[in-house]
């Protein structure tokens, strides 16, 4: 397997303890004292990079850390340094007292930071480009912890390491709140790095209890291996991973920004830097790419690959074939289109506002933050800077069609379990047949919501049917062949078939039965009513993703369609098995959303990530 990762050290938090389990400081407490300074003139401009694959277009785009002679930047008649950002709190010093206009880290980062760099109107950031988002951070559980549901549980809470303040925090805000499950649900264990003797993989390796960790790449294949951990060579048996970016595709948003008076002082040398990177960013992405689908590695991509070693250090980067190369793999680039995707874009629920919104909500409910204190976005001419950049103007397609389904299986009988991240169910009436936005508006926008979030995954519409009519039917053609005898009193009955005890609560074998054409030959038809439920059960989930797809039309919120597959389950799940009421009967009447894994060939390329 690959080695894909984000070795991001982006929080080198040095005054906490090794790790608390409630601690949770603002963010002005962990910068302490600061005071805002005029942004230093003169070349160069000083611009943090991070060990990220999203910031190896910045290194094409430069030549390396200081601007080389007919590099990107120079051709845009910049000068930049480049300098080593992953203690984002030393950042944020930087910036606020002026040695550098630029902050680069994720959006919820800057959330974190938001109380601290929203203090003064001089220093509120300007965000200026989105780099990427991340498919190379993961959750990963002992056994027993199969979705994220399964984070909130009775009696005792699962405890989940996490570095403080770094880039997970956003991974684990949005895996909760999939579930929605609150920030009082679970012990969150703050640990003082991302990786290493003080990370959250080796806390979880030497604490039994420690449920879960947000981890990077190296870490996870640490703990997991290539699936499940057995124990064998480090890894921790039974580990394996609960969530990723891998399929959570929208949840870590890399991002430049730069101080507000800086930005209007000097919105022309912001747009030549933007322009250079969409043009650094293309040309990183077609020698990737092409290195990946030939296997052949040319001299250009060499170059790069080794001049991204030599700047992150060949202990981060041991390799280019594998580490190096892997980098860029767990970047999902955005480029031009999803820079009109992520700032203009209105329907996207994944773009700059709605983003922004979930940032400054983690920074206040988990205590960075005392106060909401938001950011500005560019409003850049991007036809312009396609020029500029001389790269094609290419808007992002809104039409879907990412998912290729008809590789995919979602029949009734298809095991989804082991796919499932999370999933949640709306209840309808018997014989209801319609699902209008006025009882069920919550439930689309949390659909749709997930649907952005987990850009990568399948969302299935899964209806589901009361067993009771096809059960007795079934009692009634046994009893008539002969084959089934019952006992007892009426409300404790017991079934006997051909003479052995008959479990009317195991659906399971009841489906099989009748699948297997054991009841044949009567007046009773519970073959035919059992497939009247699957139809019935099907017709509900496409009436759902239709009136779920109208909804979002109506919304003007950006749905991919080609994500939601309605599934017909009939009988085969239900949730009381022997229904004793109607009220038991209708929690079997349902239709349940599963966010599900897809491998990556059904997911065609898109003009977000391209």
């Amino acid at each position: 397997m690959r080695t894909r990762f984000r070795l991001t050290a982006l929080f080198l938090l040095l005054s906490l303890l090794t790790c608390s389990a409630s601690a949770q400081e603002r963010f002005s407490q962990l910068v302490g004292p600061v005071s805002v300074g005029a942004v230093q003139t003169g070349d160069p401009i000083k611009v943090p990079f991070i060990t990220w694959g999203g910031d190896v277009a910045t290194f094409y785009a430069n030549g390396g850390l200081k601007t080389a002679p007919n590099s990107l930047f120079a051709k845009q008649g910049l000068n930049v340094q480049l300098t080593k950002g992953d203690d984002f709190i030393g950042q944020v010093k930087d910036y606020m007292s002026g040695k550098t206009p630029f902050l680069r880290g994720t959006y919820r980062m800057l959330g974190q930071a938001s109380e601290v760099l929203g203090s003064n109107p001089n220093t509120k950031p300007v965000i200026i480009l989105q780099l990427s988002w991340s498919a190379g951070d993961h959750l990963v559980s002992r056994k027993g912890l199969n979705t994220l549901n399964d984070l909130k549980r009775e009696g005792k809470k699962v405890r989940i390491a996490c570095q403080q303040g770094g880039p997970h925090v956003g991974l684990l805000y949005d895996s909760l709140a999939a579930a929605q499950i609150s920030r009082n649900d679970v012990e969150i264990v703050w640990v003082t790095d991302l990786s290493g003797p003080k990370g959250p993989a080796e806390l979880f390796r030497r604490d039994r209890s420690i449920d879960a960790c947000c981890v990077i790449t190296p870490d996870m294949l640490g703990l997991c291996g290539d699936g499940v951990g057995t124990g064998a060579e480090g890894t921790v048996e039974g580990a394996h991973v609960l969530n990723s970016t891998a399929q959570m595709s929208r949840s870590i948003a890399d991002v430049y920004a730069v101080r507000s008076d800086w930005f209007k002082a000097n919105r022309p040398q912001v747009e030549k830097f933007v322009a250079a990177y969409l043009a650094g960013t293309e040309a990183t992405i077609k020698m990737r790419d092409n290195f990946e689908s030939s296997g052949r590695m040319n001299n250009d991509y060499r170059q790069l690959l080794t001049m991204t070693q030599k700047i992150l250090g060949a202990d981060v980067l041991p390799t280019l074939e594998v580490d190096a190369h892997g980098l860029l793999l767990d970047c999902g680039f955005v480029g031009l289109p999803g820079q009109i995707a992520f700032f203009e874009d209105q329907g996207n629920v994944s773009g700059f506002e709605p983003t922004m919104k979930k940032s400054l909500d983690m920074a206040v409910d988990w205590g960075y933050a005392a106060a909401r204190s938001g950011f500005d976005p560019p409003q850049l001419d991007y036809a312009a800077l396609a020029k500029m950049a001389n790269v094609a103007y290419v808007k992002p397609s809104t039409s879907g069609g990412r998912i290729d389904a008809e590789t995919l299986d979602f029949s009734p009988e298809a095991e989804l379990d082991d796919r499932t991240i999370v999933s949640f169910t709306i209840s309808f009436d018997p014989n209801q047949s319609s699902f209008s936005s006025d009882r069920y508006g919550a439930e689309f926008n949390r659909a749709i919501q997930s649907a952005s979030t987990f850009g990568n995954t399948v969302v299935v519409i899964r209806g589901h049917s009361d067993p009771t009519k096809t059960l007795q039917q079934l009692i009634s053609a046994g009893i008539e062949k002969g084959i089934i005898k019952r006992t007892g009193a009426r409300g404790s009955y017991k079934y006997f078939l051909n003479g052995r005890p008959m479990d009317t609560n195991a659906t399971d074998e009841m489906v099989k039965l009748i699948t297997a054409g054991k009841f044949e030959g009567t007046k009773h038809k519970p073959r035919d009513t059992m497939q009247s439920a699957l139809n019935l059960s099907l017709a509900r989930a496409t009436a759902v993703k239709e009136s779920l797809v109208k909804y979002a039309k109506s919304q003007k919120l950006n749905l991919d369609a080609s994500q939601m597959q309605p599934v017909g389950a009939g009988i085969l799940e239900p949730v009381v098995p022997k229904p004793k009421n109607l009220n038991e009967a209708k929690e079997n009447m349902r239709v349940e959303f599963r966010i599900v894994r897809v491998p990556a060939e059904a997911i065609q390329d898109s003009d977000f990530d391209f």
